[in-house]
């Protein structure tokens, strides 16, 4: 394993705030994040227990101090993350737990998850639809943070993600465009269309049903189909055909 993660991705200070001057005034009983414990030991009962209990005085507490952002935008979601509890944040986001929050400098929960190696957190945190390719102040996706660190099962994860991903998104730009009038008409007939829309359910169902594929089977998939896309996109560029607003891809 590489150096340890560097400051911004270290983990927070909790609980260790400098207690005030004794000066004889009576003092307000403090308030201790019931979620703090839960959380950082991966007890998910404790957590659903505050959340779930309509009685529960914490509960309405909890939240705002789980949101509770230090001075460069951590809240104890990121401590969560490094810490790999997996179960605990599966279990937060059931609660509308926002996921995709970024601190000052653009580190998210990816990030701080790659940088400790946490691997079932990396997983966890894709399923749940974080963004893997945000970016830091220094330009770095979550893979790269992994690969500084030397987290070579996070690195592997995560090219595998967004080579995922990356064939995902371009279904769902293909079938945007042909979806969008103002894009094909008077450039694309109604057989360009149907063929279009096909391979997009080719590789649709693809994703869906292939157990197991690599991140080179992404690879090849949206090859396949940008060549499949080439002719269309082609027409797509050229200029707009005149007197064909009643095409037969308008019926």
């Amino acid at each position: 394993m590489g150096a340890a993660p560097d400051t911004a991705l270290e983990t927070m200070e909790l609980g260790e705030a400098t207690q005030p001057a004794d000066t004889g005034e009576p003092k307000e009983p403090e308030y201790s994040n019931p979620l703090l414990r839960p959380a950082l030991t991966g007890d998910v009962e404790g957590v659903q227990q505050i959340f779930a209990d309509p009685e529960d005085p914490d509960g309405e507490k909890a939240m705002q101090l789980l949101m509770e952002k230090d001075i460069i935008g951590r809240d104890l979601l990121y401590a969560t993350s490094m810490a790999g509890q997996s179960a605990v944040i599966r279990a937060l986001a059931k609660y509308g737990v926002v996921m995709k929050d970024k601190t000052v400098r653009g580190y998210t929960l990816l990030h701080c998850a790659a940088a400790w190696g946490q691997l079932e957190t990396l997983k966890t945190l894709v399923e749940l639809e974080a963004d893997i390719l945000a970016m830091t102040f220094r330009g770095e996706k979550a893979r790269d943070i992994a690969d500084r660190y030397a987290q070579t099962d996070c690195v592997e994860f995560l090219d595998w993600a967004e080579a995922k991903q990356a064939l995902r998104t371009f279904i769902a730009h293909i079938q945007a465009t042909i979806a969008d009038p103002e894009k094909v008409q008077g450039r694309l007939n109604k057989e360009d269309k149907n063929m279009s829309l096909s391979a997009c359910r080719v590789k649709s169902d693809w994703l869906e049903n292939t157990k197991e594929p690599t991140r080179q089977d992404f690879l090849d998939q949206k090859q396949q189909l940008e060549d499949i896309m080439l002719p269309i996109f082609t027409k797509l560029a050229m200029p707009r055909e005149r007197g064909r607003s009643n095409s037969a891809f308008d019926s």
